[in-house]
């Protein structure tokens, strides 16, 4: 199903949207506060959720006022940090609390920026309450697209990605037939032009400086290797409805074309702007409208010079790897994205190299029999299952 027709459009707010903040305490979360306080009049954030920043989250309910806190990591409990919530204030643990909100009567837009598969229940709790949900959880979208896109009514679902955002723009009022395909830009991340044995030597640190974009530790690692890229290709795959093969990524080291549609007339559509993320969360929240921006205008004459270039998918095979997920589709997403996510970590760590990182997946992938998917727990199973994989893996491989 797609999600770009204009179900929104004539909906004219006379009170604030009340808005839930999974994830409040990262980068998207942050930001997305951000335009909560420059529009005030318009949005009310009514919930905020984090996994273990309870200060934040107290300050962010003291702040906005809100109604509902969420701590995800219930070993967080008996945190005293949780006595100065106001007194009006309900607090939740666990899935279980994020889900709760997700749904919650009080809320009319959920920003889940959940890190990681973890955020797929929240999507999935508010997109069963027809909440318009604004995406920043592309993991979930990878995994589980086959069960989250059939309940997403036209215009329900925002994508945040900058990518995505800027494809979602570019689609609105145009027929799906007309597409060709999909440019989907890349800014190569920090060691773009390298070979796989300069790669063999990288390091964490090096990895964790993007030369454009100020994002949260595992979506820079991701970026470094390319597989941020491989699952954009998988949530354009779902979000337009279109094959993983009509997705052609396009390194742009600028970041300032964020993606372009090409049509069946040659024509290409492409969406540019500054590199802030608090753009495309603006986008979401404001859709079909368009609010003052939140960033510092681009002047176009003064600006560098437009570059592109080819992905090498030989040297940064994770980008491979993850197109391969989505042709088979299925479960193997699912068992490609624990992977990552789990050699990921322990790249961070210091306790792999950078190249172990694919190596893991492709191990992974390998093991995986695909299945179609059916539900939550069944793709709980493979997940788990999944990381179990990666970890015996890295245990022998990076000893």
């Amino acid at each position: 199903m797609s999600i770009f027709e204009d179900f929104k459009s004539g909906v004219t707010r006379h009170e604030p949207q009340r808005v839930a903040v999974l994830g409040a305490s990262g980068s998207i979360g942050t930001q997305t506060l951000d335009v909560c306080r420059k529009h005030a009049d318009r949005l009310r954030v009514v919930a905020v959720a984090v996994n273990d920043s309870v200060a934040f989250a107290v300050r962010a309910a003291r702040e906005f006022g809100c109604a509902h806190v969420v701590i995800a990591n219930e070993a967080h409990r008996d945190d005293p940090a949780l006595a100065e919530l106001p007194a009006s204030c309900e607090v939740s643990f666990g899935q279980e609390g994020l889900m709760r909100v997700a749904s919650a009567e009080d809320v009319d837009s959920v920003v889940d920026a959940v890190v990681g598969f973890a955020g797929i229940y929240a999507g999935y709790a508010a997109l069963r309450a027809d909440k318009a949900l604004m995406y920043a959880n592309k993991e979930s979208i990878v995994v589980g697209g086959e069960l989250l896109m059939p309940l997403a009514r036209p215009g329900r679902l925002i994508p945040v990605d900058s990518e995505h955002s800027a494809i979602y723009q570019c689609l609105v009022g145009e027929h799906r037939s007309d597409v060709h395909r999909i440019w989907l830009t890349c800014s190569g991340g920090p060691f773009y032009g390298m070979g796989r044995e300069e790669l063999s030597h990288v390091s964490a640190a090096m990895a964790l400086k993007h030369p454009t974009w100020a994002m949260g530790a595992k979506i820079t690692i991701d970026s470094a290797t390319l597989m941020n890229k491989g699952l954009e290709v998988l949530e354009a795959h779902h979000l337009f409805d279109v094959p993983v093969d009509m997705v052609n990524v396009l390194v742009h080291p600028q970041s300032m074309v964020h993606s372009m549609v090409e049509f069946e007339d040659g024509v290409v559509k492409a969406q540019l702007g500054p590199s802030d993320m608090r753009i495309p969360i603006q986008y979401a929240l404001s859709y079909p409208e368009r609010w003052e921006t939140p960033a510092p205008r681009v002047d176009y004459c003064a600006a560098p010079d437009f570059t592109f270039g080819r992905a090498d998918e030989d040297a940064f095979g994770c980008l491979r790897l993850a197109k391969e997920a989505g042709r088979a589709g299925g479960t193997m997403p699912c068992a490609m994205n624990a992977a990552n996510e789990v050699a990921n970590l322990a790249f961070r760590q210091g306790r792999c190299g950078f190249l172990d990182v694919e190596a893991t997946v492709a191990h992974v992938m390998g093991k995986t029999e695909v299945a179609p998917v059916e539900s939550l727990p069944q793709l709980e199973e493979v997940d788990a299952r999944s990381r179990e994989l990666a970890a015996s893996y890295l245990d022998g491989a990076c000893r």
